[in-house]
């Protein structure tokens, strides 16, 4: 596979796992990454976790991803190299980067921490680098990473069930915060059970709150209650138990990442409810307005956090013991479960042991 010339000026070699077009299949890729500035870190990738907007990505389900695709924004490590100007970090260090590497640092978004909403932030794959470079992401064996874009790592933690608090965590503790979600006490509704649903009831019970698991899957009821301590759990096809708890719950975090119809979550809101939505359906959702008159109620959106924010998330995880139930798969898996991330068939979310597989299949 040819690359371009401003690839190969890189010495720091990298060998990971890449698509070259839009039917995702993954297969072993040589490239090179920037070699390690003032400012950088690299890092010896250990755990990559595999999140949806992967799959998304590999199928270009979104209509912008550059191939060749190395993806994977979920990253757990340790540091083989520091730049002569990073205070933050050490030698040894186990380290994690999430979904963004680069912002321009001044604009508004990034002077108040919320470098993920800044205009020109840098993705951690299928992007492009300050210095007009590729980003490839953690299904590949290093990464060399601006130091603010590093996050430390609870010690007492274990490190592969971190890594997807790096995207699906913070993208549901974000919007618990902001929009005034952690209130001890109150009604929380999880819509989903996935990669991103299971966080936010472990969440919502660190929280205080009392949290229903809204799900289309009865036989993830066992699950929800008793292994992740959810209060209670309604079957959204059950138009008896959705009629019983209309106007129940305070507010909702709908993690979906398929089409489907909002209009019997806001059903299940209270007077001034809010649902908020975080999953990403490649085509539009229609949005009745009628409950949000009649019942004073919101509709927001939020994506993932700012790095402070992802920082105060893995250090909350580490107080309340909080960690992704995960299925660690080698690196030559990695067809198959994309395969079975797209039938929802992971609990609840899978994650490459980079470290110990990846170097068996080189070329």
């Amino acid at each position: 596979m040819a690359k371009s010339a401003i690839e190969e000026e890189h010495p720091n070699k990298a060998f990971g796992f890449a698509a070259t077009d839009s039917t995702g299949f993954l297969s072993p890729f040589r490239f090179s990454r920037r070699e390690n500035g003032p400012e950088d870190v690299t890092i010896q990738i250990q755990y990559c976790g595999v999140c949806h907007s992967d799959l998304h990505i590999l199928k270009n389900d979104w209509g912008f991803t550059r191939y060749p695709v190395v993806p994977g924004h979920e990253i757990v490590g340790i540091i083989t190299k520091v730049g002569t100007n990073v205070t933050k970090f050490k030698l040894g260090e186990l380290v994690g980067v999430g979904v963004i590497v680069g912002s321009c640092e001044k604009c508004e978004c990034c002077q108040e921490d919320l470098e993920n909403y800044c205009p020109n932030a840098i993705f951690t794959y299928n992007s492009r680098d300050k210095d007009g470079t590729r980003t490839y992401g953690g299904y590949s064996n290093n990464i060399v990473v601006y130091q603010r874009f590093v996050l430390k790592i609870p010690d007492n933690l274990p490190p592969a069930t971190v890594a997807p608090l790096l995207c699906a965590g913070i993208t549901v503790y974000s919007p618990m915060n902001y929009y005034g979600m952690a209130i001890s006490g109150k009604h929380l509704g999880v819509c989903g059970l996935g990669g991103l649903g299971h966080v936010a009831v472990k969440f919502g019970k660190a929280f205080g709150l009392k949290v229903t698991v809204i799900s289309t899957s009865p036989n993830k009821e066992d699950e929800a209650l008793k292994v992740l301590g959810a209060d209670s759990f309604l079957v959204s096809t059950d138009a008896v138990t959705m009629k019983a708890a209309k106007g129940s719950m305070d507010f909702i975090i709908d993690t979906v990442s398929a089409v489907h119809s909002l209009e019997p979550l806001l059903g299940l809101l209270k007077m001034n409810g809010k649902l908020v939505t975080v999953g990403l359906p490649n085509k539009p959702l229609e949005l009745p307005i009628f409950p949000l008159v009649f019942g004073r109620k919101m509709v927001g959106g939020s994506d993932i956090g700012g790095m402070k924010e992802t920082q105060e998330m893995l250090d909350f995880c580490g107080k309340h013991n909080i960690t992704a139930e995960i299925e660690l798969i080698k690196m030559d898996y990695i067809n198959t479960a994309i395969e079975r991330l797209a039938k929802s068939d992971v609990r609840y979310r899978f994650v490459i042991d980079v470290a110990n597989s990846l170097s068996s299949c080189r070329m």
